[in-house]
């Protein structure tokens, strides 16, 4: 049976070796390398079962690295990093990292944290639940689309939020602006189209065929209930 493979994105070789001899301990296959590019060319060419991204890499931020890497691959990150700054820790899971560790660390509890990961992407892949075009992570902001992950504005999360946990259900401009926007003082009718204009063409980046929100004219926008489980 073949050991999970972890890439380790780490430019600082002792704590790369670090990792390497904890994971390899562990029951792991560790991989490294020592930027963001080499790692992207990396899981490019062969997959993963973990990365631990380092945020102050010599060629791109960690941050960059991880949004690259969402654009092609649903891999669980867990960051490392020598800022313990809360606005980091903040930014790493926002952006949807699985979880952040600070240096210095313990290698026997990062590895007991990967464990974790990798046995809660196991059982959401064994549940056995219909695949779904959305879905919502509300602890981190964050939707995928056909399991990508999508850069939203605060309104563009909260406009499509509303619109995918009710499919068919046909939205005023009003209502969307009550639920979505804080005061009408800023927003205007034209807002709420803007937005939903720019959500269309991040939604056909990865679904160009497919038109998820559906103008009802004089009345709304509602999300299609006729939208494919997975993408051919």
């Amino acid at each position: 049976m073949s050991k999970p493979a972890i890439l380790v994105v780490e430019d600082e070789p002792g704590i790369a070796d670090t990792l390497q001899y904890a994971l390899r301990t562990d029951g792991f296959e560790p991989l490294w390398v020592a930027t963001g590019e080499a790692a992207l060319a990396r899981l490019r060419e062969e997959s993963a079962a973990l990365v631990i991204l380092d945020v102050g890499l010599p060629d791109l931020n960690g941050f960059e690295v991880f949004k690259r890497l969402r654009a092609f691959s649903d891999v669980p990150v867990v960051f490392l990093t020598a800022r313990a700054d809360e606005i980091d820790r903040v930014v790493g899971l926002e952006l949807g990292a699985d979880d952040y560790v600070a240096k210095p660390f313990s290698p026997r509890e990062l590895v007991a944290r990967i464990r974790t990961i990798l046995r809660r992407a196991a059982r959401a892949a064994t549940t056995g639940a219909a695949p779904q075009p959305f879905a919502i992570d509300e602890g981190r902001r964050q939707i995928r689309f056909y399991g990508k992950a999508l850069e939203l504005s605060r309104y563009e999360y909260g406009l499509l939020k509303t619109l995918v946990e009710h499919p068919g259900h046909v939205f005023s401009r009003d209502t969307l602006l009550d639920k979505v926007w804080d005061t009408h003082s800023e927003s205007l009718d034209r807002t709420v189209d803007a937005h939903v204009k720019t959500l269309r063409a991040k939604l056909k980046i990865v679904a160009p065929a497919l038109e998820p929100i559906r103008t009802h004219r004089g009345s709304g926008y509602a999300l299609a209930e006729d939208l494919p489980a997975a993408l051919p």
